[in-house]
């Protein structure tokens, strides 16, 4: 598993919106790795924000 699929499932599995530093803690990749990862997946739009600064899977 790699460590975009690492962060996409710290997504599903949580019941509610993540940051960057949530996701980082429970994926185990590092917070630079996430962010880069996550602004893939923003541009992709398989992630979206319900309220500032939190993500969500769609």
């Amino acid at each position: 598993m790699d460590n975009k699929d690492k962060v996409i499932k710290a997504f599903k599995d949580s019941e509610e919106p993540l940051n960057a530093t949530k996701v980082s803690e429970i994926s185990g990749v590092e917070k630079k790795e996430v962010d880069k990862i996550m602004k893939d997946l923003k541009k992709d739009e398989t992630i979206y924000s319900p309220k500032r600064c939190y993500w969500t899977v769609k």
